[in-house]
This record gives structure tokens, C-alpha cells and sequence, in this order.
């Protein structure tokens, strides 16, 4: 998994007013949470805007006033109209802890149900899992290779080593639908 290099400084007044005049600053307020204490610290929104904007996930290498710490991006807060970033949250891990997190799934092959005629829908662009940060992997790779002509894919029949699928085992992760000529050729057929 990718690391991400951020540097913070930490909050000496938490409330509405306080971080509105963080914000006014280019300063974004967070909190991280999961250790033995919660920190409230600012990091510039610069600074952060390549953790935020994309689809990838990070381990975060946050440093705070000095004090290093090992955290993953849990929420990011938005503006309901101007859709501006306003907080942000991480939680610290360890490395005998589990943690869960979304990671992003990625379709590998050519599906034998695209190749009749259908068309490959990906339902789920993430998959909850749990484990320890350093098994999670930067995506979930699935093989659709022997996904049929109208067939699923289901959270229930995927295996990952080392981690734990926490989605309902019948949620549809990948789906080859059918398309009106693949119809059309079965009725002829």
C-alpha cells in the first residue's frame, strides 16, 4: 500500500468559532482518534488535497507538532453547497490491531459473457474488509475470465488472504448483463 507524507501542527482551541478562523487561514481542522488520546491538529488544505481527491487509499504517515503517527483518512467533512472541504478525520493503527476499511476492486480478463454479446457492469466499485494495515493490498484484484452470459459475481464467493469481507454475501460485485442483440441471437438460436 502507498504511503502519504503529512505534516500538521496541533489545535490549541476546538469549537465553531476556532475552526472557522482555521479555515479562514487555508487551515484545515481534523482529528485523529484510535490511540490513547484524541489530537486535534490543522494540516494546509494543499497539502491534503492529493490525499482526498483520489480513488486510491493511503497509509498517512502524520506528523504532528513533532510527534510522528501511523493513521488512515476515516471521513472527510464538506460545505453542503460549495462543496469546500471543511474537516477532516483519521484513525491510528497498528500493527496487531485490525482496522476496516473500502478498498477499491479492479476486474482482471476478458468475461466469456462479453465475448457472446453481453455487457460487463461493475456494481461495486469498493469492498469492506478487515484486517491488519499492512495485509491490505493497494486493490482488490477480481478474475472474470469464466463470467458468463447473464451471470454474477457476489461478495459472498470472493476470498482474500489475510483479510475478512464484511459486505452481505449477496451483494452483486460484477454482473454480465444482457444486451438486446445477444437477445436477439439466443431467440435465433
Amino acid at each position: 500500500m502507498k504511503t502519504f507524507q503529512l505534516e500538521g501542527s496541533k489545535r490549541d482551541s476546538i469549537g465553531k468559532k476556532a475552526a472557522k478562523a482555521y479555515r479562514n487561514e487555508s487551515l484545515l481542522p481534523g482529528v485523529l482518534y484510535g490511540g490513547d488520546e484524541v489530537i486535534h491538529f490543522t494540516v494546509s488544505k494543499e497539502g491534503i488535497r492529493k490525499l482526498i481527491y483520489t480513488p486510491e487509499i493511503y497509509i498517512v504517515n502524520l506528523t504532528i507538532s513533532g510527534k510522528s503517527y501511523t493513521a488512515l483518512l476515516k471521513d472527510a467533512q464538506y460545505h453542503p453547497v460549495s462543496d469546500e472541504l471543511l474537516h477532516v478525520d483519521f484513525l491510528q493503527v497498528f500493527e496487531n490491531k485490525p482496522v476496516v476499511i473500502e478498498i477499491p476492486i479492479a476486474l482482471e480478463g476478458l468475461a466469456e459473457g462479453v465475448k457472446a454479446g453481453g455487457k460487463l457492469s461493475l456494481e461495486m466499485r469498493k469492498l469492506k474488509v478487515k484486517g491488519l494495515y499492512k495485509d491490505f493490498p493497494e486493490k482488490l484484484v477480481i478474475n472474470i475470465e469464466n463470467l458468463g452470459l447473464g451471470k454474477t459475481i457476489q461478495a459472498g464467493s470472493l476470498q482474500f488472504d489475510k483479510l475478512e469481507l464484511l459486505n452481505a454475501k449477496d451483494n452483486v460485485v460484477a454482473a454480465v448483463k444482457l444486451t438486446r442483440a445477444a437477445r436477439g441471437a439466443a431467440a435465433k438460436a
